[in-house]
C-alpha cells in the first residue's frame, strides 16, 4: 500500500439526530438561542419576568436567561407539574413566569396543571415548548407530534407556532403583554432567519400574507412557513405562482384573513409541523365549512393538508425523517406539482 496515497474519503453518513440539533438548511441564515436572549432583553425592561425550568434550561435555551439574571431563574428539576404548579404561584403574587421544557411533557406530562392552576384561573403564565413536531429524531417519547392537537381545546389558552428566529424575538413580549395564559411552540439552538426578508412584524392574532400567488395558496405554520416560502421560490420555475400566508397564531386563530385568501379559487394547501389529526389544517377546514364558504365557481374550497400522518414517528436523522413524512422542500413540491 502506498503510504503517501490519500485516505479514501468516508461517504457522509446522516446520524440520529442530537436533542439539541439545528432544523436550519445547509447555507441558512441563523441567530443563536434567539428565545433565551429576547426573554433576558425583555427582563432588562420589565422586573416582573421570571423564568423557570424542569432541568432543561440548555435545551431549551433558557440557559441565557439564568446566566442573564440568576435571581430571576428558578430550576425545578424533573418534574413538569411542580414547574407549572409554581409558576402559577408566582403569576398569582404580580410576576411574569416563562416555564420551559419539552412539549412532549407540558402537554401530555403536565395537562391538568396548565388547566386547572393556571389556564382556568385565567393566569398570565407563558409555557414554552421546545422540540415541537418532528423536531428531534429520538422517536415518540420526544416528538410532540399532538401537541396543537392536546391544547387547542382548553379554553382561554394562546397558542403560537412561530416559523423563525425573527417571530422568536417579535412573540416573547406580545406574550409577557398577554393577560392570560400562552403555549410558545420553541424553536431552539441555531434557528433560521427568514422573515426579515418580507417585512415581516409579528401580531398575536393575525396571520401575515407573505407573498403572493394566483395558482396556490399555501396557509403555512411554525417552521414549514420557511420550507413553504422556499418551495414557492423553486415552483416559479415550473410557472407555478404561490401565495404564502403564514398562520403564527394557532388559538386564536385569524379566521378573517383565512377566510378571505383561501375564497379566491386557488389550491389551498395548509403546511404544518404537527400531525393532521387536530392542528392547522382541521383549523382551516372548520373555519371554511362554518362559514359556509365555497369558490367563486360555488364549489366548496379544497385544501391539500401537508403534514404528520396520525401514527408514531420512526427515530433517525431529521433529513431523512422529513423527506419521509413529507415535511422537505422536495416533498412539497412534488406535493403540489402532483395536486395540480
Amino acid at each position: 500500500m502506498n503510504a503517501h496515497a490519500p485516505a479514501a474519503q468516508a461517504p457522509h453518513r446522516l446520524t440520529t439526530s442530537a436533542m439539541i440539533a439545528s432544523i436550519a438548511e445547509d447555507g441558512q441564515r441563523t441567530a443563536k438561542a434567539p428565545f433565551g436572549h429576547a426573554l433576558a432583553r425583555l427582563a432588562e425592561e420589565r422586573q416582573d419576568i421570571v423564568g423557570l425550568s424542569a432541568d432543561l434550561a440548555k435545551y431549551t435555551d433558557m440557559h441565557v436567561f439564568r446566566e442573564a439574571h440568576p435571581e430571576r431563574f428558578f430550576q425545578m428539576g424533573m418534574a413538569e407539574q411542580v414547574m407549572l404548579g409554581a409558576a402559577a404561584g408566582l403569576a398569582e403574587v404580580g410576576l411574569v413566569p416563562f416555564a420551559s421544557t419539552y412539549s412532549v411533557f407540558a402537554t401530555r406530562r403536565a395537562y391538568d396543571f396548565l388547566c386547572l392552576d393556571i389556564a382556568e384561573p385565567g393566569l398570565n403564565v407563558n409555557v414554552v415548548g421546545a422540540l415541537p413536531g418532528l423536531t428531534t429524531g429520538y422517536g415518540p417519547s420526544h416528538q410532540a407530534t399532538e401537541d396543537l392537537a392536546i391544547l387547542r381545546g382548553m379554553p382561554g389558552l394562546t397558542i403560537v407556532d412561530p416559523a423563525d428566529s425573527v417571530d422568536i424575538e417579535q412573540a416573547v413580549p406580545a406574550l409577557a403583554a398577554a393577560p392570560g395564559p400562552t403555549y410558545l411552540r420553541l424553536l431552539r439552538g441555531a434557528v433560521p432567519t427568514v422573515l426579515d426578508e418580507y417585512d415581516y412584524r409579528f401580531e398575536l392574532g393575525r396571520a401575515a400574507q407573505l407573498r403572493g400567488g394566483r395558482d396556490v395558496l399555501f396557509i403555512s405554520t411554525g417552521l414549514m412557513t420557511t420550507r413553504a416560502l422556499a418551495a414557492a421560490r423553486d415552483l416559479e420555475a415550473d410557472h407555478i405562482d404561490v401565495a404564502v400566508l403564514h398562520v403564527p397564531t394557532i388559538k386564536p386563530l385569524d379566521r378573517e384573513t383565512i377566510l378571505r385568501e383561501a375564497t379566491k379559487g386557488r389550491l389551498v394547501v395548509t403546511l404544518e409541523n404537527h400531525t393532521l389529526v387536530g392542528g392547522l389544517a382541521e383549523s382551516v377546514a372548520s373555519c371554511l365549512a362554518f362559514a359556509g364558504a365555497g369558490t367563486s365557481s360555488g364549489a366548496g374550497t379544497r385544501i391539500v393538508p401537508i403534514g404528520l400522518p396520525d401514527e408514531f414517528l420512526a427515530a433517525g436523522a431529521l433529513p431523512t425523517l422529513h423527506d419521509r413524512y413529507g415535511l422537505s422542500v422536495d416533498a412539497i413540491k412534488a406535493r403540489v406539482r402532483a395536486e395540480l
